[in-house]
């Protein structure tokens, strides 16, 4: 037995045992379990694929890093103060660094935090993972986004996030690509209010966060598959991905590997990857996938 595949057997048995001790998030908003309310996405946050006597196992995690895809699981994210935010901590999962258009991070506000601007012509989008914020735009008008919810920012737009409490936010960037006498607007909504799209040949359902004209250069979808459902096509294409797992549980293919994947689980794919998700477990996979659209490759 070869060595990649001795390291899938044993992190599929690992995946096996978590979920003999831990169970599964169920799909609801929120999870009673004693005396603990657990909040939709809970899991992104508290992440449970080890049983508990090996999280601290030395050396241990299910992290990849290659040239064409990455897998960067919730054991190896590594926080520090976010630039020009205050009381928060960030982790920067995906960059230019690793052959990336765009940037892919974990906010965590704290109590009276502020988020900062990103850089000029670079434009935004947050999806709240854990509590709640409050966003003005430059007009003075505010709204609060909570669990589910999220918000798109055009480049040079002022705005800022305030967090009383605490809040964890999952956060895109990238440097705009503009076209003539096109352009885009501030969007808030929230997962649920989206329509369920058409998706042929697929049994998965699938929601679309930004309009789908010309003017935005990307768009994030929300996926969501039921046990035992799988992507039909073994996607090869030009677009780039930055996945996040919200619930759920499963294994992914990306190039020639196949890795057992949990919530709190965060996937790049490089252009022209192979890619394929097949969906495991007792309820539900959801994930919230960045692509870029409208664009001509050259």
């Amino acid at each position: 037995m070869n060595h990649a595949l001795l390291i899938f057997f044993i992190t599929l048995r690992l995946l096996k045992m978590a979920v003999a001790d831990e169970g599964f998030c169920p799909s609801t908003s929120m999870v009673d379990s004693g005396s603990d309310l657990k909040h939709l996405y809970w899991k992104v946050t508290n992440p449970t694929l080890s049983p508990s006597h090996l999280q601290d196992l030395p050396g241990f995690t299910r992290s990849v890093y290659k040239q064409d895809h990455a897998l960067i699981t919730p054991e190896s994210h590594v926080f520090s103060p976010l630039p020009d935010w205050t009381l928060t901590l960030g982790a920067y999962l995906i960059t230019p660094a690793m052959g990336s258009h765009f940037v892919m991070y974990l906010a965590k506000m704290q109590e009276n935090s502020r988020s900062g601007l990103p850089p000029n012509d670079v434009e935004r989008f947050i999806f709240v993972v854990q509590g709640a914020v409050t966003l003005t735009n430059v007009s003075g008008t505010s709204d609060k986004l909570t669990v589910d919810s999220y918000a798109y920012l055009p480049p040079n737009v002022d705005h800022s996030l305030r967090c009383d409490a605490s809040a964890t936010l999952v956060v895109f960037e990238r440097r705009h690509v503009s076209l003539e006498n096109q352009s885009t607007d501030q969007i808030i909504g929230s997962t649920d209010e989206q329509p369920l799209l058409e998706t042929p040949g697929e049994v998965f359902q699938l929601r679309k966060l930004i309009p789908t004209s010309i003017s935005y250069d990307f768009n994030i979808h929300i996926m969501d598959f039921q046990p035992g459902e799988y992507l039909n096509v073994k996607e090869v294409h030009y677009n780039q991905h930055g996945l996040l797992l919200l619930e759920g549980q499963g294994i992914y293919r990306l190039g020639d590997s196949w890795y057992p994947v949990q919530a709190g689980d965060v996937i790049w794919m490089a252009p022209f990857v192979p890619q394929w998700y097949a969906a495991l477990g007792k309820t539900r996979t959801r994930y919230l996938l960045y692509k870029d659209v409208n664009r001509n490759p050259l």
